[in-house]
Parts: structure tokens; sequence; C-alpha cells
């Protein structure tokens, strides 16, 4: 396995250029700049964490664009994804913008989405979410996700949780942007870092919708 120097400037130069000029005549031009400086450092980033948290999917550079109004056939970010659960997981991402990184359930529906809830609502696991979610944001993460203007059906207005009821959709995540470690080994340390500090939440919400 190839070890993992860093993101080059000309992988977010890549992707710069890319937002500009989203075709294929320009992939095909600057297919090999992808493949060395943007998906090969993807692949070595997370296969120096997969001991500890498991295999990563990096995702394919290609939009599904069949049912979308915006056809740009590329995606203008590189992706990668740890899975523990449904849509739940660690993420971390390469973009124009430089790297972020994250962690949480990115789309719940039915029986998970009420699971979800259930676990919200309980006065055993609904506290220790908060705490959490406290934690990650005094320690420099945002917390976000897709919320419901109104209460979900069959709760209470007035329950002592209801802003996390109304959640979907639970995200932490950082944004290192364009700090010089990004472009050296010592990003890897960063990931694991917050990584691990967001075992936590992946922690309890895979229980949740398990």
């Amino acid at each position: 396995m190839t070890t993992f120097e860093g993101f080059s400037s000309a992988a977010l130069d890549f992707y710069d250029d890319l937002e500009v000029d989203n075709t294929k005549s320009f992939w095909e031009a600057h297919k090999a700049v992808y493949a060395e400086q943007v998906k090969a450092p993807m692949v070595a980033l997370t296969g120096a964490l997969e001991q500890e948290f498991g295999p990563a999917k990096v995702f394919r550079p290609y939009r599904d664009v069949r049912f979308a109004k915006d056809k740009t056939p590329y995606k203008t970010h590189q992706g990668a994804f740890v899975g523990v659960g449904p849509a739940c997981g660690w993420y971390v991402e390469v973009a124009a913008p430089g790297v972020r990184v994250g962690a949480g359930v990115y789309e719940a529906s039915g029986e998970r989405l009420a699971s979800l809830r259930a676990a919200m609502a309980d006065d055993r696991t609904g506290p220790v979410l908060e705490r959490i979610l406290g934690d990650l944001e005094r320690g420099g993460f945002e917390v976000h996700g897709e919320r419901l203007k109104t209460v979900p059906r069959g709760y209470d207005k007035e329950h002592p949780r209801v802003e996390l009821l109304r959640m979907k959709t639970i995200l932490g995540s950082r944004r290192y942007g364009f700090e010089p470690f990004i472009h050296t080994p010592e990003l890897l340390d960063h990931v694991r870092a917050d990584w691990r500090r967001l075992r936590p939440l992946v922690e309890w919400l895979a229980d949740a919708l398990d």
C-alpha cells in the first residue's frame, strides 16, 4: 500500500478547474491528475485508517444524472465512507474548498427513522445523545442535519428533546479547508483523531438503528 503523503495543491486545483469545465473533454485531458493526485492519496489515507475503523468505500467520480436536472457528469469532490450500519459511519472528503471530515447518519426513513426517534425520546438514551452532541460542538465540530419544520407525528411538542426529534439526519463535521497540514502526512493524524472524537456519535447511532 502507498504511504499517505497528503493531498497536493494539484488535487484542489483539479476540482477548481472541474467546477468551471465539468465536461468529458476536460476529464479525459486530466484523468491522470485525478488518478494520481486525488484517488491514490484517498485510497492511501483510508487504507492507513482501515485497521482501526474498517474498510472504506472510495466513491466513484461519476454523478448519477438519470433523474437529475443538473446533467454535469462528474462530482466536484472525492469522498470516502466507512460504514458501520445503514447510511451510518465516518466520512472524509477533498474538494476545491479543501478537506473536511465527518460522521453520522446521512439517510433514515421508515422503520430506521422510527427507531432513531424512539432512542432520542427515551429518557435513558436520549440524554446520552444530547451530551455527545454538546461535547462535539464544544470541541469545534459543526452538528447539523435535515430537520422537519414541525414536530414528528406521535410526539408531544413539549417533549424535552423536541429539537432532536425533528432531526431526520445527524452529522458532525469539521472543515480543515486550506490548512497547510492537508498537504502533508500530518493530515492522517488529524483525520484519525477527529474520527475517534466522533466515535461516540457513530456508536450511539449504530445502536439506535440496529
